[in-house]
């Protein structure tokens, strides 16, 4: 594997399962040193066995990811890499949902990127050339679908602080960046079950879903000094989703 982010500090917030452990693996095999935060113990315990450094963590609570942040800049001895992975994506229709499950994904998808972004900047900008990506989503960007209207609204609002934060950030030498996955096998995605991961793949012009490790590609990206010139962009990495007008321009694939 190529030495990309050598010499590289990277954290990764929600990097124990899923999304977020695929970031953290490329990262890796791109020579970053690499810490994970996950919600629980277990979580956290199973990450080490592997070799990770691992914090729980709850972004909601700023205090915590302050200090999260501090313990790992003195474990790695730095910081210049934070991909704000955390988040959840509970379904509710509109007509069902309540305050509460509104509060719920707002205070962890939006309120949590920023607080661990938040806490990050300081030991960022010491690094002379942060790098913050975002994992955002295709849902609330650029598509919709029911049952997920708050978890696009929150998708969408990721996008919207990652825009106006690149240029807060610009001249402190620290970028901040989004990737937009599509379907991503997880177990998230597995508790779906097996027929809307097939119906899900039949509508990806490249025929299959993306995995972890295909997200983590794009985070490596544009974490390395080569894309020192590009900041409050969004990444979408899905296979080609986005892009038939209609289920019939497959048909002929």
């Amino acid at each position: 594997m190529t030495a990309l982010l050598e010499g590289r500090t990277a954290l990764v917030t929600g990097g124990t399962l899923g999304i977020g452990a695929g970031i953290a693996e490329r990262l890796r095999a791109h020579g970053a040193r690499v810490a994970v935060t996950g919600v629980t113990e277990e979580e956290c315990a199973q990450a080490r066995e592997t070799g990770a450094i691992a914090h729980v963590l709850d972004v909601r609570d700023a205090d915590a990811c302050r200090r999260v942040v501090a313990d790992v800049v003195a474990e790695l001895g730095g910081l210049s890499i934070l991909a704000s992975n955390a988040g959840v994506y509970p379904q509710a229709r509109i007509d069902a949902m309540t305050d509460a499950d509104i509060d719920a994904i707002f205070d962890i998808n939006v309120k949590g990127t920023i607080h661990a972004v938040q806490a990050a900047i300081p030991a960022l900008e010491a690094s002379g050339r942060g790098r913050i990506v975002v994992t955002s989503s295709i849902t609330g960007n650029i598509t919709g679908f029911p049952a997920w209207s708050h978890y696009g609204a929150t998708k969408a609002a990721q996008m919207g602080f990652v825009r106006s934060a690149a240029i807060e950030l610009a001249r402190r030498s620290v970028t901040v960046n989004a990737v937009l996955p599509g379907n991503i096998v997880t177990p998230g995605l597995r508790e779906l079950g097996q027929e809307y991961m097939d119906r899900m793949a039949r509508s990806v012009p490249a025929g299959f879903l993306g995995e972890p490790a295909d997200i983590g590609e794009a985070v490596a990206f544009l974490a390395f000094d080569g894309a020192r010139y590009i900041t409050g962009q969004g990444i979408v990495v899905d296979g080609g989703q986005i892009l038939p007008e209609t289920p019939e321009a497959l048909e002929d694939l």
